[in-house]
């Protein structure tokens, strides 16, 4: 049976939009696979970590008989890569075996039963769907992404809190030692749903949205929430748990405001960082009116020190902070645009709060630490 007749290039962008999930080596070995299904002219691709589950669905030419099978995802992609855009390619299935055919190649794969293939279990119910386009939660991902906790034993950290209300879509994450906030408006009322999506889930939605007005569909449940990107199902678990009260975190009233380039400080920022170590990321910040001292010193009693001009006239403060965070955040920043930089401090113990001026959907908060 001619399970499906496409071009390399259409067969591959559709097995790619759901394998980013697959890994090569898996405990369980079904999991490696790609679960394909065909009935009539629709072929759907599902990949499944049980944790997450992605599915496309695309027509195909082939014989229109229902039919399922599972096959090594990785290896079926890496074959599809050495040939060229513009052949056809064939999938024919024999024998508990399939074989693909391209031109004068001919690849014979392994393959395991369709009905072993662990499918996510659906939330019963979900609560009410919404859009947003997809270059929105993109951007909104990659301005607080960063912030997410890596392997932290709070496990509520290890993601994204969601939440919607009203008109409004907020993106929040933390590590403990600084929170990155981001929204966007939404185009219809909803009620209030909050939940933490997984890392995982949140990378492998970054590399599945793309720059683009079409809309993506959000539904939340209890345990679960569903995506979906045109013919793209995308289901994931929710990370269980509380989440920090955010808003208390954000300060509020900080007396010390200073507006400066964003690129010079970035500069400024990754010369001291040549000075810090691995260990120890610290670097110096001495502000005082009309002066941004950068400064960074290592235990081979090595120093950096930069000097900006800037337009203050507040208090004079000394406070450190972990670079990297410094820097990822303003790294994050040229994906609004961004010019200028705010910074709100109230003195050298304080968190300082980071925001675009103008852009009031976006807040980062960064705690110091001794140096």
């Amino acid at each position: 049976m001619i399970v499906l007749q496409a071009t390399q290039e259409r067969l591959l962008a559709a097995l790619q939009s759901v394998s980013g999930i697959v890994e090569r080596r898996h405990t369980v070995p079904i999991l490696a696979n790609v679960l394909i299904r065909r009935d009539g002219g629709a072929v759907q691709f599902t990949t499944s970590d049980l944790e997450i589950q992605i599915r496309a669905s695309a027509d195909f030419g082939g014989d229109a008989g229902p039919f399922a099978t599972t096959v090594g995802a990785r290896k079926l992609i890496d074959i599809l890569r050495t040939l060229p855009a513009e052949q056809t390619v064939t999938l024919d299935a024999s024998g508990g075996r399939v074989v693909l055919k391209a031109g004068k190649s001919r690849f014979t794969l392994q393959t395991l039963p369709a009905e072993d293939f662990p499918l996510v279990q659906e939330a019963p119910a979900f609560g009410p769907a919404f859009a947003v386009p997809q270059k929105v939660l993109k951007r909104l991902l990659g301005l607080v992404s960063f912030a997410m906790a890596v392997q932290d034993i709070r496990y509520y950290l290890n993601g994204i809190l969601f939440v919607a209300e009203g008109r409004r879509l907020t993106l929040v994450a933390t590590d403990g030692h600084r929170l990155a906030l981001a929204s966007a408006e939404l185009e219809v009322e909803v009620p209030r749903q909050e939940v933490i999506l997984p890392r995982k889930t949140v990378l492998e939605l970054q590399r599945l949205l793309a720059e683009r007005d079409d809309p993506i569909e959000l539904r939340f449940a209890s345990n679960q929430a569903k995506f979906t990107l045109g013919t793209l199902e995308f289901v994931t678990k929710l990370v269980e748990g509380k989440f920090p009260d955010y808003q208390r975190v954000i300060p509020t009233a900080h007396r010390n405001v200073l507006v400066l380039g964003r690129l010079p400080l970035l500069a400024a920022l990754q010369r001291a960082a040549i000075m810090t170590s691995d260990k120890f990321k610290g670097v110096r910040l001495h502000l005082e009116p009309g002066l941004l001292q950068v400064a960074a010193n290592n235990a081979e009693q090595e120093e950096a020190v930069d000097e900006l001009d800037v337009e203050y006239s507040g208090e004079v403060i000394d406070i450190g902070f972990n670079v990297q965070y410094l820097l990822d955040v303003l790294g994050a920043m040229a994906a609004l645009g961004a010019e200028h930089v705010r910074i709100e401090l109230q003195d050298g113990n304080a968190s300082a709060l980071l925001t675009v001026p103008g852009e009031e959907h976006f807040k980062y908060v960064v705690m110091p630490m001794r140096i």
